[in-house]
């Protein structure tokens, strides 16, 4: 897995989302400023700033004026800084965290399922297409999700030494909310789990003393999990010189009560109505081929039909089954089930329809779930999981280094997924290289137009490319060059250009060459 994901960051070009959190990181370090990516909180993005220590990073103007969408190119592109090195070494904490999360699902698979339990949940994590895609990039899924998990297995540890698990939980419940604010279903769960975990340890308590302590961890709980979040904004800007923007819109109502009512920065509580404000709007959509405006309710559980190996659908299945099934996992399932399916609802019913990492906490809850099947008693139980795991490995392995955009045979495998899903799952920009070292070798001298979706810059990449709308479409002829997102959610007017194309190659699956 780590090999996967380094060769994967070292050959991927900066993505849509990362040149944004990259630099509100740097930011952070140079100037102790919350002004950049106020929407979601800064712990992901400190996590960054770790490995951008390293990376001998040219120094910003603190009175740049664009917005954080140039500020990213500006840092990448346009400061003396070397993207690659730059984007590497943010990538690489992130690396590191989704290995460690790797241990965390041996440990809870093991502790519920035994060693075997363990390795056939860390087999299915370690050859996780959307974890090695998303684990290898400067981003916030992972790391909030991961954390998430860490807090539900030290809380399962608490059933049996609670003073030394359940701090811990409060702690990486905190760290997961001071990550991504996507994180805050999972609290009412966490807190309450905690204190049924103080319950089965105080069983020799009486009774009285027994539910006052209990409340008590659900209490104490919920304190340290909002005292990381305040410490996490403090360590970005220790004044927390935040000014809440003008006319940012208030949703009122229960959703506005709930949001006045957080006991967390006022950075924090604006950067939820910024989410909400993002949620209210009108997006494009792509799926099974076809493209439309809004959400669609079952758009996450299709996407994850797509992108996630059969032989780990299986597995998912089989393990949900056996922990609510066998009774000896019923409590243990409290831990794993009802967080994955309350994020999943939630997920589901959002605006934007971009992509399967808004669901990555389900390859790493679910590969623990899966582990228990190595308790099932029938005959061929654990060869059948065994088998189930390499056929997932195999799979994996076959779409090495492009790992984005994964999809399994059923619908076609990786050179197929641009025919039914765009944006994250696919094409996120990251191919401008891949790009350069195929025009360069394949189709050198000729004109090349290019329409790309991304944060990249191609001419850095030594492309040189013409764009096809500036001038009379009669006169465009040569190599075309589209992002397969730009295909999929297709103008009249690039329709009108694509019809009169003939493609001819791919770069990286995510980008489609054509002849004109």
């Amino acid at each position: 897995m780590a090999f996967a994901m380094v060769t994967t960051a070292t050959q991927q070009t900066p993505t849509i989302d990362e040149p944004v959190y990259v630099a509100t990181a740097e930011v952070y370090t140079q100037q102790h400023s919350l002004r950049y990516n106020p929407e979601h909180p800064p712990l992901g993005k400190l996590i960054l700033a770790t490995g951008l220590a390293f990376g001998d990073v040219h120094r910003l103007d603190p009175a740049y004026p664009g917005s954080q969408t140039a500020l990213g190119r500006h840092l990448l592109y346009e400061s003396g800084n070397n993207p690659g090195r730059l984007m590497l070494a943010a990538r690489l904490p992130v690396i590191l965290l989704t290995l460690l999360f790797g241990l965390v699902v041996l440990a809870f698979a093991r502790d519920l399922a035994g060693p075997v339990g363990g390795l056939i949940a860390l087999g299915l994590y370690a050859f996780s297409p959307d974890v090695i895609a998303h684990g290898s990039l400067a981003t916030l899924d992972v790391p909030a999700a991961g954390l998430l998990l860490t807090a539900f297995w030290l809380a399962w540890r608490g059933r049996e030494r609670p003073y030394a698990y359940l701090p811990p939980a409060g702690l990486a419940l905190g760290a997961a909310l001071a990550t991504r604010a996507s994180a805050l279903p999972a609290v009412p769960l966490l807190v309450l789990l905690a204190g049924f975990s103080m319950w089965h340890a105080q069983r020799a308590v009486e009774i009285r003393r027994r539910t006052l302590i209990s409340l008590g961890t659900v209490v104490a709980t919920g304190l340290i999990a909002v005292a990381v979040v305040w410490v996490v904004y403090l360590i970005a800007d220790p004044h927390l010189r935040w000014t809440t923007p003008p006319r940012l819109p208030h949703p009122g109502g229960l959703k506005g009560l709930a949001v006045d009512w957080l006991p967390f920065p006022q950075a924090y509580r604006d950067g939820l109505l910024m989410q909400f404000r993002f949620e209210r709007q009108t997006f494009n959509g792509f799926l099974l081929g076809e493209a439309y405006k809004g959400n669609l309710w079952y758009y996450l559980p299709v996407a994850l039909l797509i992108k996630t190996p059969l032989g780990m659908l299986a597995l998912w299945a089989a393990g949900v089954l056996t922990m609510l099934l066998l009774p000896r996992l019923r409590v243990a399932s409290l831990y794993v089930l009802p967080v994955s399916a309350v994020l999943l609802l939630v997920a589901m019913t959002g605006a934007r329809d971009y992509g399967t990492r808004y669901v990555i906490f389900l390859p790493m809850f679910l590969a623990v779930a899966a582990g228990t099947v190595a308790l099932v008693r029938f005959r061929w139980a654990r060869v059948a999981a065994v088998v189930l795991v390499v056929a997932t490995a195999v799979s994996s392995v076959r779409t090495f280094p492009y790992y984005l955009p994964y999809s399994n045979e059923a619908f076609g495998g990786t050179e197929n997924t641009h025919h039914n899903l765009h944006d994250s799952n696919v094409d996120w920009g990251q191919d401008l290289a891949r790009l350069s070292q195929k025009l360069k070798t394949d189709y050198a001298g000729q004109r090349i137009w290019l329409i790309y979706k991304g944060s990249g810059v191609p001419a850095y990449y030594g492309i040189t490319a013409e764009n096809p709308y500036s001038v009379p479409f009669d006169q465009v002829h040569g190599i075309l060059v589209v992002s397969d997102s730009r295909v999929a959610l297709a103008s009249p007017k690039l329709k009108q250009l694509l019809d009169t194309s003939t493609p001819i190659d791919q770069v990286g699956y995510s980008m489609t060459i054509y002849k004109r």
